[in-house]
């Protein structure tokens, strides 16, 4: 059963070569070889932290040669270091020019790979000066891939059925939200059975300090970094936990830590909505629109077909049953890059003709499902792990159906399909104890946010309100389409990333990119 994702972000940056064209430079010149063992810094901490922070890392050449990987330990409660360790999987890039430093990327999710995106992105991830200028550092955070994992079953047809089967109860009924709880309640079991003790150590608070405990390791005074979607929360939280240890910090895609978990959700239901019209808006410009009249005319036609997919799912050659559900799930990954808008016309015209074959192909790129079944990575796991411990679940079924009767109004194609996203973690083993508030940063070094107007994802209100509470924040606006924008947008937004991470450059204003 599907759970719903209502208040839950997920970047698909570099998801599929198909949806998202990887492109970048290659240096002409051989670099030297970068060193086999990370020097720590040696900062005084407490005696039972300091086997952590001053564990000196040793790399090893991987992926082609191209690359360096380590593993780092980590306490598994940053409260009681000694109680258990958990690993950390790193993968670094050595820097092509005159080194200065290590710059940590985080590509969002929270559950993607950033150890996978650097390896198989890294052009994607940052531009040709970066490389230059810094050893690019990918990691997986704690709960996910390559680090100490999240697991939720032994067999991945019971992924499957926890996120595409169909819900016996008529949709949206008293019976469909119990049947919800019932699924969601169960999986969580399966996660505390497969992954353990873990599950209650995976929230964003404690992967915040395994940030830190990586920058001692790596031999970095202060934390150079850069956060995409979901990564801007993880960056905000370090720069509130360590202000004085925060160098370069960029979050691009921002998350708001201020808004309330139901806004979350309506303020992303309007991006969605305001992205797929200006998909339509495009495409009944173009000759091979599957649609024809007016963007009203075609979101209704849209919202027509979802719910013809509740009363009647298109079975699959694979087997399985497309529902609402799983088209949403389509719908959107496109959405998140305006290059990818043209993966929208095969979608509703091979749905409306009958053929759920395109539609589980995207939703499968969404949860990196591959094509015989099994799962490339953990980070639907991992996604809806670190969401649970992060945001408290407090919904009623009244006020869920009060919920989703606002979300009809502001959003009325995609808005119900984001709606009932309070059964997910409602039974959860393990409780949130993050309380949503602003992050100041008191006292950190300038902090860059980039936001992209018509971000579907990560709405721009978002990068407006983060910039606005942190202390020394400064905003970057790329006006334009697209979920993120530095390195996937214009010279512009480039520029003044790029000149604060290599020349220590801020912007004096906003330059409206």
């Amino acid at each position: 059963m599907t759970p719903h994702r209502s208040a839950r972000i997920a970047i698909v940056a570099a998801v599929l070569a198909l949806v998202v064209p990887l492109s970048g430079c290659v240096s002409a010149f051989v670099p030297k070889p970068a060193s086999s063992t990370s020097t720590p810094t040696g900062e005084k901490v407490a005696a039972d932290l300091e086997p952590f922070y001053g564990q000196k890392l040793t790399w090893k050449s991987c992926a082609g040669g191209d690359f360096q990987c380590t593993t780092a330990s980590a306490p598994l409660d940053w409260s009681d270091p000694g109680r258990a360790k958990i690993s950390l999987a790193l993968i670094r890039k050595p820097a092509t020019g005159t080194r200065l430093g290590s710059l940590l990327v985080n590509p969002g999710g929270p559950g993607a790979s950033g150890y996978d995106f650097v390896k198989d992105s890294v052009t994607y991830a940052v531009d040709s000066k970066l490389q230059s200028s810094y050893d690019i550092v990918g990691f997986d955070p704690r709960g996910v891939n390559k680090s100490s994992a999240v697991s939720c079953y032994d067999d991945p047809s019971q992924l499957d059925a926890y996120l595409f089967s169909i819900p016996s109860a008529p949709i949206y009924s008293d019976a469909w939200i119990a049947e919800n709880e019932a699924s969601n309640a169960a999986f969580g079991q399966a996660c505390l059975k497969y992954t353990g003790l873990l599950l209650g150590y995976v929230d964003t608070n404690s992967a915040a300090r395994d940030l830190d405990l990586l920058r001692a390791a790596l031999g970095d005074k202060k934390l150079n970094y850069l956060g995409y979607s979901y990564g801007t929360l993880l960056g905000a939280m370090f720069a509130e936990l360590y202000p004085k240890k925060t160098g370069h910090l960029v979050l691009d895609g921002a998350l708001d830590p201020a808004t309330s978990d139901f806004d979350v959700t309506k303020v992303q239901a309007e991006g969605f909505e305001s992205a797929l019209k200006a998909y339509l808006k495009n495409c009944l410009t173009g000759k091979d629109c599957p649609f024809s009249g007016s963007v009203t005319s075609s979101m209704s036609r849209i919202r027509e077909l979802l719910n013809s997919l509740d009363a009647s799912p298109i079975r699959s050659s694979d087997g399985r049953e497309l529902g609402s559900s799983a088209m949403f799930t389509a719908i959107i990954l496109p959405l998140y890059s305006r290059s990818s808008w043209k993966y929208l016309d095969t979608l509703f015209s091979s749905v409306e003709k009958g053929d759920a074959d395109f539609a589980f192909q995207l939703a499968d790129s969404y949860y990196e499902r591959k094509a015989n079944g099994t799962y490339s990575d953990n980070s639907t796991e991992a996604f809806i792990a670190i969401n649970c411990l992060d945001y408290k679940s407090t919904s009623t079924d009244a006020t869920m159906r009060a919920e989703a009767a606002e979300l009809s109004k502001v959003a009325p194609t995609l808005g119900p399909q984001m709606s009932y996203g309070g059964t997910s973690c409602a039974a959860w083993p393990y409780k949130s104890t993050r309380e949503r508030g602003p992050i100041a940063a008191a006292g950190s070094a300038p902090i860059i946010v980039v936001g992209t107007t018509n971000d579907p994802a990560t709405p721009y209100v978002w990068a407006q309100n983060l910039a606005k509470e942190l202390q020394n924040g400064h905003l970057v606006t790329y006006k334009g389409e697209g979920h993120t924008a530095y390195n996937k947008s214009n010279s512009c937004v480039n520029d003044a990333v790029d000149d604060f991470f290599i020349h220590n450059t801020v912007p004096t204003k906003d330059p409206r990119c």
